[in-house]
């Protein structure tokens, strides 16, 4: 549980004012033990001052000289900055209730702004007789939240929460900027992520979209692809990767996937191209670039076909020193809140050194528009909005910072799996175990238990948008870790040769790798602030479910 702290209570831990502060103290100390965070109201940082002064004068000896004010100004400052070092501060926001309506406008506001949070997630930590009388459930004293028993928080798939507390001052600032100068649609916001992402990716353009579905959809359009086209790619990826092919009335013709990376297999895709081949489009999936120098080359020796890249799993990772995005003739990626990089909503980017490309897409983002109501194409509204541009350019900030992470936390999982089932375990075991490699285990709790462990090919990075184990007996493996509190996810669960909607279009039997992988495959939590303690937890209680089950990481 989060704590608002009220200005009371603040002050006492602040100063040390006695007899309060030892149990404000223990109370902060269990919030944060918890895994809650501490908030203090922007809203009242003059009255936080004002107390603080107060109360330094009060506690200075009688005989002692006065401070002046300037000496009450210096010292209250020094020691407000101290105590929010750890603190999250929650903005003051316009119109949040009716205030003066009440006999205390303050509190009112402390009380309006605790709606901004889930039921039941925060509480107001406060002495105020009144509030707590009043407010029972929504106001706590210190001495009663001591009382109450330790929560564990639960685990989460991933995790935005820490992410946002590390940025919020960037996140807020941002937000209100667009708010502020109100160019909601092709703000300043959305020229500057185009030039930080080309410059990040090595790309001449970069051009935002309202959603990385929607950036496929109009690299497609911008390369003329139609009716009685046909677009090799991957039966094993998302939906919007193969439905866009099919908006702009284009056939799918899907490709097996290689067993240790489930990326297109380069190898299978020449057989597939014919006369109505127009173009090529592997996913780099689960953060880790496909085959791509391999894939240009055919497409090259078959008339240069165009090359998309759908990098909306893999933005950040390299592939022969080369940025994902940046590998082919157009690269695709997604802000989905769950990527890598992400947003707290949808949006997309395109990126290409092609300057005709460029200015297709730019026109077909804004309706095929290349003048003021003048459409000289067909287009869409696919246009990413300036406060998720804002966020993004935030969350961009730390981007290499999470990267690095993710691949720290990878080399755990590894790690930990191989010591659990008797393979390697020195701090080097991931790199001499490529792709499909086999480790057998030697504390098996069977015989035919095996881990797979592959790791990025020497020339390519992964950013770990997921970490994915084959697994049999999948739906037991996953109640046993439900059970246990650890989440799962599938990614995913049926081939797209193999939906409903899409099997009619393409051998639904052609591709027996994906098939197989699709009924195995399981991720595990996954996200940069994962814990070695979490995830010891989580190895722990995949490798019990292992005298039913046979793992293999993918």
């Amino acid at each position: 549980m989060d704590l608002l702290l009220d200005v009371n209570v603040a002050v006492d831990s602040c100063v040390g004012r006695k007899p309060w502060c030892e149990s404000v103290d223990l109370a902060i100390a269990k919030c944060l033990a918890e895994g809650g965070r501490l908030w203090l109201y922007a809203g009242s940082v003059q009255t936080l001052d004002y107390v603080v002064r107060r109360a330094l004068q009060r506690a200075r000896s009688p005989a002692a000289k006065p401070l002046s004010a300037k000496q009450l100004a210096h010292q209250s400052k020094s020691l407000l900055k101290v105590f929010a070092e750890d603190k999250h501060w929650l903005a003051a926001l316009a119109g949040e209730g009716p205030v003066f309506d009440s006999p205390d406008p303050e509190d009112e506001q402390l009380l309006h702004a605790l709606d901004r949070f889930a039921p039941g997630s925060i509480k107001l930590l406060t002495r105020d007789e009144v509030l707590l009388k009043d407010h029972r459930d929504r106001c706590v004293s210190p001495e009663a939240f001591c009382q109450q028993p330790a929560t564990q928080t639960g685990m989460g798939f991933i995790d935005l929460k820490t992410q946002q507390d590390a940025l919020r001052p960037q996140l807020e600032q941002g937000i209100h900027r667009v708010l502020h100068h109100g160019q909601y649609i092709l703000g300043p916001e959305v020229t500057e992520l185009e030039q930080r992402l080309a410059a990040y990716t090595g790309a001449q353009h970069c051009i935002t979209a309202a959603s990385g579905t929607d950036a496929l959809l109009i690299s497609l359009m911008a390369l003329g692809i139609g009716p009685g086209d046909e677009v090799i790619t991957t039966p094993f990826t998302f939906v919007a990767t193969v439905e866009v092919i099919v908006l702009v009335g284009a056939t799918p013709v899907f490709v097996d996937i290689e067993p240790g990376t489930c990326n297109i297999n380069a190898a299978l895709i020449e057989a597939k191209i014919s006369d109505n081949t127009k173009a090529i489009m592997p996913v780099s999936l689960y953060g880790q670039p496909a085959d791509m120098d391999e894939i240009n080359a055919i497409a090259a020796r078959h008339g240069h076909l165009p090359v998309i890249e759908d990098a909306a799993q893999s933005f950040g990772a390299e592939y022969k020193g080369h940025k994902s995005g940046n590998l082919s003739t157009i690269g695709c990626t997604s802000f989905f809140p769950s990527k890598p990089l992400g947003g707290y909503g949808d949006g997309g980017a395109i990126f290409t050194s092609d300057d005709a490309l460029a200015q297709a897409c730019r026109e077909i983002r804004v309706h095929g528009q290349s003048a003021r109501y003048i459409h000289g194409r067909i287009g869409i509204g696919g246009r990413m909005d300036s406060l998720q541009c804002a966020v993004v350019l935030a969350n961009l900030e730390r981007f290499e910072q999470d990267i690095a992470q993710r691949q720290a936390v990878a080399r755990r999982y590894h790690a930990l799996i191989q010591k659990k089932t008797g393979g390697k375990t020195d701090d080097k075991a991931h790199e001499a175990t490529g792709p499909g490699q086999v480790f057998t285990g030697r504390k098996a709790a069977t015989a035919e238990a095996i881990t797979v462990l592959p790791w990025p090919a020497p020339d390519r990075t992964s950013v770990f948008a997921q970490y994915s184990l084959r697994v049999q007996h999948r739906d037991d493996v996953q109640a046993k870790l439900k059970a246990a509190g650890v989440p799962t996810a599938v990614h995913y669960p049926m081939p797209m040769n193999q939906q409903p909607a899409y099997a009619h279009l393409c051998c639904p039997e052609c591709t027996p790798v994906a098939a197989a992988t699709a009924e195995q495959i399981m991720s595990l939590p996954m996200h940069p602030h994962l814990t070695e303690v979490e995830q010891r937890r989580i190895v722990d209680a995949l490798v019990a479910t292992e005298g039913t089950t046979r793992l293999e990481t993918d």
